[in-house]
């Protein structure tokens, strides 16, 4: 059994606030946020950060991210999980969903929301991030055998993959 558990928690790609009449769960990407899922994505492929398991906020902007990374990992998309607990949830509840993980699922892949992604991160995490943008990814890799089992204590490594800059 592998002795290592990776959990990479996504904040949505940068979304549209064009239309005010579209309820927040509707809202969609912008172009910009669909490049920058785009790099994202690429960029942890070409690290080897390919997840075993891909979950989704049923939110459009996540799931729209999600899939775009889902299709540059080659991952099928039938595979792709929604959970609603991941929409205007907490970082409670969020950790309480990941310590129920199946255990033959050594890495995961959260596509979520601030403030919710960044207080999950700021839970195992030493040093406190501020905000995780659009299109950030933080990857942790805990050393434990269980989801149960993963803590601050027990965190051995933290990349954090962040979009360019708009130019």
């Amino acid at each position: 059994m592998k002795q290592k558990k990776v959990l990479q928690v996504v904040r949505h790609a940068k979304s549209s606030w064009d239309n005010a009449d579209i309820a927040d769960i509707d809202r969609t990407l912008k172009a910009r946020g669909i490049q920058n899922a785009y790099e994202i994505s690429r960029k942890l492929k070409l690290n080897n950060r390919i997840p075993d398991r891909i979950i989704s906020s049923p939110a459009i902007r996540a799931l729209h991210t999600a899939v775009i990374f889902a299709r540059v990992f080659d991952f099928p998309l039938k595979n792709l999980q929604i959970n609603n607990m991941l929409y205007e949830s907490s970082e409670e509840i969020m950790i309480e969903y990941i310590k129920n993980i199946p255990e033959d699922c050594q890495s995961v892949m959260l596509f979520g929301h601030n403030p919710d992604v960044t207080n999950l991160v700021n839970h195992f995490v030493k040093i406190t991030v501020d905000n995780i943008p659009t299109s950030g990814v933080v990857s942790l890799t805990f050393k434990c055998q269980t989801w149960n089992q993963i803590s601050r204590d027990n965190l051995d490594n933290e990349l954090l993959f962040y979009p360019s800059k708009e130019e």
